[in-house]
C-alpha cells in the first residue's frame, strides 16, 4: 500500500492550529455572506425557529468536517496541484463555515456539542482516502459533495418559506458543492465502489441526526 508522502513538522503544526481555529475561533468569511442580501424578516415563530436553528447546526457540522477533510487531504495530497486544489475548497468551505454559524448565532441556537469528534473522525477518513492515491482521493471528494449538494437541496424543502436568510445562505452553499464534485470528477476523480458510497450515506446519516440535537 502507498505511503503518506513526507511532510514537515511545520505542516503538521499548521493543521493543528487550523484545527483549533475551526473549533474555537469565530470563523471569519472572505465572501459577503449571502443572507446580507435578504431584506428585513419577520420573526419565526418558535418552531419555525428551533427547526431552522437545528437544519443550520447540522448544517455547521457539515462545514467542519469539510474543514478537517479537505485538510487531511490536502496534508496527504501527492502533487502541488492537487494540494492546491483542496486548499481552495477547504477556505470557500470555510465560508459556509462563518454564514452557518452567523446565522445560528441571529436565531438564538448552538452549534454542535460534538465538533470535537466530529473533526477528528472527518479528518481520519480524510487521510485514509488520501492514502489510497489522489484519484481516490478526488473521487472521494466528488461522491461527499453530490452527497451533500442533495442533503442541502433536502434542507431548501425543510427550511421555513420565511426563512429568507437560511434559505439564501443553503442555496449558495449547495452551489459551491456542485463545482466541488464537478472540478473533482473532472481532475479525474474515480468513482467509488457501491459499498463504499452506501457507507458514506449511513454515516452521514448518523451524524446529521444527532448534530440535529446535539
Amino acid at each position: 500500500m502507498p505511503e503518506f508522502p513526507s511532510s514537515s513538522l511545520d505542516q503538521w503544526i499548521a493543521a493543528a492550529d487550523r484545527a483549533l481555529r475551526t473549533l474555537a475561533a469565530t470563523p471569519a468569511a472572505s465572501r459577503p455572506s449571502p443572507a446580507a442580501g435578504v431584506g428585513e424578516e419577520e420573526p419565526l415563530a418558535s418552531d419555525e425557529a428551533r427547526e431552522a436553528v437545528a437544519l443550520m447546526r447540522v448544517n455547521h457540522v457539515g462545514e467542519v468536517c469539510a474543514q478537517a477533510l479537505y485538510d487531511a487531504q490536502a496534508l496527504a495530497a501527492r502533487s502541488p496541484e492537487l494540494k492546491a486544489m483542496f486548499e481552495q475548497a477547504a477556505r470557500e468551505e470555510a465560508d459556509h463555515l462563518a454564514w452557518t454559524e452567523e446565522r445560528i448565532r441571529e436565531l438564538g441556537g448552538r452549534t454542535s456539542l460534538l465538533n470535537p469528534l466530529w473533526y477528528g473522525g472527518a479528518f481520519a477518513i480524510g487521510l485514509a482516502a488520501a492514502r489510497i492515491g489522489d484519484r481516490a482521493s478526488l473521487g472521494f471528494m466528488a461522491e461527499t459533495e453530490r452527497q451533500v449538494e442533495q442533503h442541502l437541496q433536502g434542507h431548501l424543502e425543510r427550511l421555513p418559506e420565511s426563512d429568507a436568510a437560511s434559505r439564501a445562505i443553503v442555496a449558495q452553499m449547495k452551489d459551491d458543492e456542485v463545482r466541488h464534485a464537478d472540478a473533482a470528477a473532472a481532475l479525474g476523480g474515480a468513482e467509488l465502489p457501491l459499498p463504499v458510497r452506501m457507507a458514506m450515506r449511513l454515516a452521514a446519516r448518523v451524524m446529521t441526526r444527532t448534530a440535529h440535537y446535539l
